[in-house]
């Protein structure tokens, strides 16, 4: 089922208008999540945003697409924010370039050759593609594994081989976002030369799968006590196995997870979970910071380039968590000034910052 929700953002008559097509649940944390950051850089920038959630029924969104296309001119939005999530951009790209819609792709860009060259790049093969956004998702893949080694090094977590034994329990072969997360993973176990990945398994986000599938592994793999997790659900899972074998997560075993939920904020604070990550929720924001720019004549393209990646997933310490969890724990991002990141606002930028960090420094709030 497709859901439509009209974000009440209060824009002056005749205001440049975006519609959000989200891939994600309107009750899935991180999504939603997502949608209220970038209904709050809305709201401070006076934009029309459009809300269509598509509840992870990936494909719906070339009907989407072909809807929008559909509208009388005068209900057209001015842009449209997709999300490249089962391979539907090629597809979209064109149904949307034909409509004359300017798209900007968020979260998950044109992936691998195939793709590539059935779109080739942004305002070529279709010129109302005016580029793309996305977190750096190897990123947050790195700085996880490598915490959690280093805390398999100070615990002396070694195996009989003198080894750190390492579990990853990726999301899916296919999502973009999962394959870049472990390929970090897999660079931070390379470098650090005492450890090894024994198994990668693929529990598609769930924390029930990933419950399932830890509890074989650690059975397969006695010395194991380093779990990687491409999300907070997932690692939640794996530490439920553990505990179901009597284990105590982050005394005996030390877990990592991503995301920005209040449960894993919370996990962090006590030591169950050792390292996180989060934060690439707010490549919508910035998404609209970026249409906003380019809509009043200042174009991403002439400084930033077509397609960017964004470093949007910080280590957080136990202090960070804290911060993070008083300013927008509850998913309330109307303290920051999303106008103090325009250049349209602020001529003196000549780039984007778009890192996570500044926004837990307080950059952006009063």
């Amino acid at each position: 089922m497709i859901v439509l929700l009209l974000a009440a953002v209060l824009s002056p008559a005749g205001a440049m208008s975006v519609t959000f097509i989200n891939p994600g649940k309107s009750s899935e944390m991180f999504w939603h999540t997502s949608a209220r950051a970038a209904e709050e850089a809305a709201r401070a920038l006076g934009v029309d945003l459009e809300l269509i959630y598509l509840e992870r029924q990936h494909l719906a969104a070339l009907e989407v697409v072909r809807g929008l296309a559909a509208r009388p001119a005068e209900r057209r939005p001015d842009y449209v924010m997709l999300v490249n999530e089962g391979g539907v951009a090629p597809e979209a790209l064109r149904i949307l370039d034909e409509a004359g819609l300017r798209t900007l792709l968020v979260y998950s860009g044109i992936q691998g050759a195939q793709e590539r060259a059935l779109v080739g790049t942004p305002r070529d093969t279709y010129r109302h593609w005016l580029g793309s956004i996305e977190p750096r998702a190897e990123e947050a893949g790195y700085l996880t594994a490598k915490a959690l080694i280093d805390k398999g090094r100070e615990a002396r977590a070694f195996g009989p081989d003198g080894k750190l034994h390492l579990l990853a329990i990726a999301a899916d072969r296919a999502t973009p976002t999962s394959i870049r997360r472990s390929e970090g993973m897999r660079k931070a176990v390379e470098e650090a030369g005492d450890a090894v990945l024994d198994q990668e398994v693929f529990g598609a986000f769930s924390r029930e799968k990933a419950t399932e599938q830890s509890a074989w592994l650690f059975q397969r793999f006695p010395h194991a006590r380093l779990v990687w997790a491409a999300n907070d659900q997932m690692a939640f899972g794996a530490m439920a196995s553990w505990e179901a074998r009597g284990g105590q997560p982050g005394h005996d075993a030390w877990f990592s997870g991503i995301n920005t939920s209040g449960e894993a904020m919370k996990a962090l604070r006590s030591g169950r979970l050792t390292a996180l990550s989060g934060g690439h929720f707010i490549v919508g924001a910035w998404a609209v910071v970026m249409l906003y720019d380019y809509h009043h004549g200042v174009d991403f393209a002439d400084s930033e380039g077509l397609e960017l990646s964004a470093s949007v997933f910080p280590l957080f310490s136990v202090r960070d968590a804290g911060t993070f969890e008083r300013r927008y724990g509850k998913g309330h991002f109307d303290a920051i000034d999303f106008r103090r990141f325009s250049k349209v606002h602020n001529p003196a930028i000549t780039r984007y910052d778009f890192g996570f960090r500044q926004l837990l420094k307080g950059r952006g709030t009063p």
